[in-house]
């Protein structure tokens, strides 16, 4: 799997997720039970992951709901 974001904002983990969920994009929201540590204050902040195969995929849906800023810079090959 590769990072496609990483944010504090629960509220847009929630809406990326559903975006994920709708398209059917294989994902992982990594560092949730984190809160448990951190004391639920939202220092930590969570990953999305999606499925390498389907990164490209995942990041125009991203760009076309508007959180192209959100997204992390793709891995570079080589």
């Amino acid at each position: 799997m590769e990072e496609l974001l990483r944010t504090n904002d629960i509220v847009l983990i929630s809406f990326v997720e559903s975006l994920l969920k709708e398209a059917a994009i294989p994902h992982f929201i990594a560092d949730q039970n984190m809160s448990v540590i951190e004391g639920s204050l939202g220092v930590l902040p969570r990953r999305v992951l999606v499925a390498e195969d389907r990164v490209e995929e995942a990041r125009k849906l991203m760009r076309e709901a508007g959180v192209e800023a959100e997204l992390k810079e793709p891995k570079k090959k080589g």
